[in-house]
């Protein structure tokens, strides 16, 4: 495995992803929106987590993937986007956001990063949804990075039979991940909103640990 050090002299996280050659895709990416849910503290962890970076970077090859699945889903719904609320994060933001849930239910949803972290921190991993033409966010039964079985992807016939979502919410769900999918992401089955573009295994193997 590569591992990024510290030996980057740039000032500040978008200068250091920049500088390693990822792709700031709310800028790159046509039609593709972004609203980094950890620069604000409205997240699960009440904290902002991400104070020097604006803009949501992904390696190049997930980035490219994000662009087909941008013009796949213009293709089924005109004028909608694909909204970016998380991408690359830092192993330092990743030590950050563990420590506000070690010892706590949460942590089995935060990738340990005594362990190597997860996709997020090589910049193959997003979190996303999906915004109508005025830029609202489409109704999937519950917000992004809400920790619970209410977002399992494989629980979502029985939600609704339970009415904890609507069928509506179901079927956007179902269309995210179909655009998603088709472009090259795969799912995990705990958060309808996270996509990965390789294995956690290709990623050891092939890319570099964005470890700053």
């Amino acid at each position: 495995m590569t591992i990024v050090t510290t030996q980057i002299y740039a000032a500040g996280l978008d200068e250091r992803l920049a500088w390693l050659g990822f792709i700031n895709v709310g800028e790159k990416v046509p039609g593709v929106m972004v609203e980094l849910m950890y620069s604000r503290p409205d997240n699960f962890t009440s904290r902002v987590l991400y104070e020097d970076l604006e803009g949501a970077w992904l390696h190049p090859d997930a980035a490219l993937s994000l662009g087909r699945a941008q013009k796949l889903l213009d293709s089924i719904m005109p004028g909608y986007h694909l909204l970016v609320k998380d991408a690359a994060r830092p192993m330092s933001v990743q030590r950050r956001m563990f420590r506000t849930v070690a010892g706590t239910p949460m942590a089995r949803y935060v990738a340990n990063p005594a362990k190597g972290g997860g996709l997020h921190n090589y910049g193959l991993a997003v979190d996303i949804t999906i915004a109508d033409p005025s830029g609202r966010e489409l109704p999937m039964g519950t917000p992004v990075d809400h920790l619970g079985v209410e977002a399992n992807i494989d629980r979502e016939e029985q939600l609704v039979k339970r009415g904890v979502i609507s069928e509506t919410e179901r079927q956007n769900r179902l269309l995210l991940r179909r655009v998603m999918r088709e472009a090259g992401f795969s799912t995990i089955r705990t958060e309808w909103w996270h996509f990965n573009r390789v294995s956690k295994q290709t990623a050891h193997a092939r890319y570099k640990l964005l470890d700053f």
